[in-house]
Formats: C-alpha cells, structure tokens, sequence
C-alpha cells in the first residue's frame, strides 16, 4: 500500500523504490502538476546532522535549471518523513533500455553522453557535484532527450557512521577509484562514472564487476579493465581511446572538465564521418588502395587515381600536335600511364616492405605502455619488447626489461583476480601464487590482519629473488593497498580502543574481568599494526591483574 497523500501532493502510484527510499508519482492538490515524489525512511531523520545535510542540499539542486536535469519542484517534511518533488520523466530509466537492447549503438551513446556532459556542466558550474551518476539515474524520454536525477542526494546521506542496508553510499561499479578510497569527490569524479556509464552502454556490461562490493571497490582502485573495442571491434578507436581516458585511476589523467569532454565527443563523431566520407570519396574516384601490413591495420592510398587518369586521356586529346624527341614520349598517355604504375609499385613497395628500425619498435612499444592496462600491453611485449630483446638483448634490456617486468606483474595479478573463473577453479602456477590466492581470501572476508601477515611472510620470502620480481611487485603493491585499507577503519580503532579503556576503568575493581578482556584484545588484534598501542595498553593491563590474581 502507498500512502495517499504526502505534504501537498495526492499520490497515484509507486513508480520506484530503492535503498534510498521510495518514488510515488503525485500531483499537486492546488495547480494540479504531476510530479515524481521521492520519500527518505523516517530512520533517517535521527541520523546527526541529516536534516542540515538534507536543507543544504536541497537549497544548492533548486538552482539547477538543465535541459537535461530533472527539475527540483518542492521539499518538505510530513511528519518524520522528508521528501523531494521532481520533475516527472515519463519514459524510462537508462537502466531498463541497456537489459533490453544489451548493448547500445555508439552512436547513440554518444548523444546520451554529451546531454549527460550538458547537465554536469551546469551542475559543476553551481559548484554541485552528483557523485552518483549511474544509469538507474538517468531517465530517457520518449523524444530521445535524457535527464540526470538524483543530484547531491549522496551528499544528503553521506556520513562516518550511515550506511544504507548495510552497503555504501554510491554504488561501486560506478564510483570513481578516489570516492572508493573515502576521498571527496569533485567534477572529474562524475566525469569517471560518466566514463562508466558510457562503458555500460556500449559493451552492456561495466568496467569492472564483481561478487561483494568490496571486490569491486578493490578493482576500481587497483584493477584494469578490457578497453571496450575488445567487445566491440568495430568501435571507433577514437571513442575506445576516450573512454579508457575517462577511465584513468588519476583524476589528473581525465578531461578536466564536462565541457571539454563534451567537445571531445563531437570530434569523435565528426572524425569517423569524415573517414567515411573520404572512403565514400575514394571509391567513386576509383583510388587504387593497399592494404598496410603494420600493426596498426591502416589503410595507405598508393596512387592518385581514375581523376588524374581521365585528366592525361583529356590533355591528350587537346593536345593534338606529335612534338618531337624527349618532349614527345613523355607527351604520350600510354607512357604516363606506365609511368604512374611505376609509382604505385614504387610507392607500395616502401610502404609494405619497410621493416620498421629497432628504435621505432621500441617507441611504438612505448606508446602501447601508455594505455590502461589490458590487451595493448601484451601486443606491447610479444609485438615489440620481445622481438628487441630477442635480436639484441644486450642493447635493449635495460630499456625493455622494465616494461616486460611490468607486464608479467599485471599478467599475475589479473590471474588472481578473481581466483575462479566461470565456475572451476584455476590453477595457480606456483606455491607463491597459491599464497596470494590466500591473501585475497583473507582480504575479502574482512580479515585485514591474517592478509598482512602473510602479505609480509610472503615478502619476506621473496626478497632478493630476482625470479620472483612480478610477485614481490604484485605483493608490494597489495600491501601498500591493505594499509590503506586498514587506515580507513576508524571504527575499528574505536572499538578496540572503547575495550581497553573499559578494560583500565575496572582492573582494580575486577581485575579477572579487566584480564579476560586484555587477552581478548591481544589475542584479536595482537598482529594489526594499526592498533600495535592498544594492543600494548592490553599487555600491560594483562601484566597487572596477574600479579593481583588470586
């Protein structure tokens, strides 16, 4: 049942419901409008400083008139109740239109995008940010046009101690590597998950998934994702490339703004319609094309065509006159003729036969190591970096070897992640790789400690095995990932804290109570770094109440 009235709207029917509450479709009782109204649980409301969160918010969405927005009719409170009144969409969400074509024809997303770029540029120019755009909040009306919604609402819930059904705020496939890290979000944030969005829509899957929201968390932070051309060949590179672009773990490395991605965006679209006008071109004027041979798979054009061939029949039938010698054999069509074959050939043979220098290997090696990690990097090193080391070791590995090591880094790590694949388990390589897999378990179970003991055993192991460099690099990086992890607990801190102390308020009173909760302490906790002075506090309270012990 739904409640027939909130604040001044009579409501008609649920249209939507999620974690943040529930969307009713209302109409105004005095000017009659319709509107979408969302109602936050009354929970919320006790939450500190929520109806402060909530007034500000609310304040900053009404200045926002897009096109491309939702517009933020009216707010209020009914009772305990909060609630929004939104501009009603009738269509659909972007969500439903992706699980009912899978896949959207770039073209298409592309116009979605640079309307999403339109309402994040009003937005980020009132200095609001949405950090949550994913396509649950995009709304697609019949005449194509689609609306942002849900702007500021993760800030209105965003606090140390809210969770909503026990997940996060935002949600995880789209969420910026920084806000994952409990970083503030700022425009370039909204830019990633646009970059998501955009993901989605092409391949019909997001960039990174998994089985826990953590898991995923992990893999927006540390992990690499396919570049959406590996599920879609005939993407555009230009939009293959602007999509891993948005896609950088960096903020720095993003467009800096929704304006210039929007601009970006319409150069991809006019640089593929150019090509394909110049090919429609090159076809009526009859062009002679070859086929490259190099990587990457480019057309050449190896002569200049039917036009200048009609243009020589022409002048030599204007030019009637036989002139004498040299002047006269290269006057004649025939010879020309043979002539042009002569360059074509000439012009193909440089082109295809050309092997490219050691030095040009090794830059195109380069520019490949540039890219988000995934398919380039291994036609980086089997196209490149291992011919080189193959033909002159001795020049090129102190040049290649780095690049290589790297490879073999990301190749490993990407084995472990997940540790199962389409339901059998894979088999691990070595006794290390066994370890790691270990690690991963302990990681996603919330087992923080038993992870960085063996992150450090498994270190200690390897040190100073240079067979070993991709796992002491893959073990490097998850442990400075882990304590980073660990850091950001605070609640584990305080209630290891709120222990001890009730542990010294009564080790006097009751010492065998105060020693039972010291050695709960230590034997918990004894090996997180991040409580080692807690830990110490509980060893001494320990030492004390077992001198007084009876």
């Amino acid at each position: 049942m739904h409640p027939d009235r909130i604040g001044p709207y009579h409501i008609e029917k649920k249209i939507g419901a999620g974690g943040m509450g529930n969307v009713y479709l209302g109409r105004h009782e005095t000017t009659g409008e319709e509107a979408a109204i969302k109602v936050l649980p009354a929970s919320l409301a006790r939450e500190e400083g929520f109806v402060l969160r909530f007034n500000r918010e609310i304040e900053a969405l009404r200045k926002l008139k897009h096109p491309n927005i939702v517009a933020l009719f009216d707010s209020g409170v009914d009772g305990e109740t909060y609630f929004y009144a939104m501009e009603y969409v009738a269509g659909e969400t972007l969500t439903n239109r992706i699980r009912q074509q899978k896949r959207i024809p770039w073209r298409e997303a592309v116009d979605y995008a640079i309307q999403i770029c339109g309402a994040l540029k009003a937005a980020h120019d009132a200095g609001v940010i949405h950090r949550d755009l994913k396509p649950s909040n995009l709304m697609l009306a019949p005449d194509g046009q689609i609306k942002l919604t849900d702007f500021g609402v993760a800030q209105v819930f965003a606090s140390t101690r809210l969770t909503i059904t026990g997940g996060v705020i935002g949600t995880a496939e789209y969420m910026s590597p920084e806000q994952s890290q409990g970083q503030r979000a700022n425009k370039r944030s909204d830019l990633y998950s646009l970059g998501a969005v955009l993901y989605v829509m092409l391949t019909g899957r997001p960039p990174f998934t998994g089985s826990t929201t953590v898991e995923i968390m992990q893999k927006q932070r540390f992990g690499r994702f396919d570049r959406a051309k590996m599920y879609i060949p005939d993407l555009p590179s230009w939009l293959d490339d602007l999509v891993s672009n948005l896609l950088e773990k960096d903020p720095d490395l993003r467009p800096p703004d929704a304006y210039v991605l929007s601009r970006k965006l319409q150069e991809v679209v006019a640089k593929v319609d150019l090509s394909q006008k110049d090919e429609r071109a090159t076809v009526v004027e009859g062009h002679v094309r070859l086929e490259d041979t190099t990587p990457s798979g480019h057309l050449i054009d190896a002569g200049v065509g039917a036009t200048f061939m009609r243009d020589l029949v022409r002048d030599e039938l204007v030019r009637q006159q036989t002139p004498t010698g040299v002047q006269s054999f290269f006057n004649n069509t025939w010879v020309l003729a043979g002539l042009l074959a002569v360059v074509i050939t000439t012009i193909a043979w440089f082109s295809l036969g050309r092997k490219m220098t050691p030095d040009e290997q090794f830059q195109a090696g380069a520019e490949l190591m540039q890219r988000a990690p995934g398919q380039d990097w291994l036609l980086a090193r089997d196209r490149y970096f291992l011919p080189l080391m193959q033909a002159d070791p001795e020049q090129w590995k102190e040049d290649v070897q780095p690049y290589l090591d790297e490879i073999e880094a990301f190749e490993l790590e990407s084995s472990l992640t997940p540790p199962r694949t389409r339901g059998k388990v894979r088999q691990l390589r070595s006794e290390p790789e066994r370890m790691l897999a270990l690690v991963r378990a302990d990681w996603e179970r919330g087992d923080y400690a038993a992870a960085d003991r063996r992150l450090t055993a498994l270190s200690n192991v390897l040190d100073g095995h240079e067979t070993d460099k991709a796992l002491r690099t893959v073990v490097e990086s998850w442990q400075a990932a882990l304590r980073d992890q660990q850091g950001t607990s605070p609640d584990r801190r305080a209630y290891v804290e709120s222990l001890v102390t009730q542990a010294e308020s009564i080790q006097h009173a009751d010492p065998a109570a105060a020693r039972r909760i010291a050695a709960g302490v230590i034997e918990l906790y004894a090996h997180d770094a991040t409580v080692d002075d807690l830990v110490t506090r509980a060893r001494q309270i320990s030492d004390a109440t077992a001198k007084s012990a009876p």
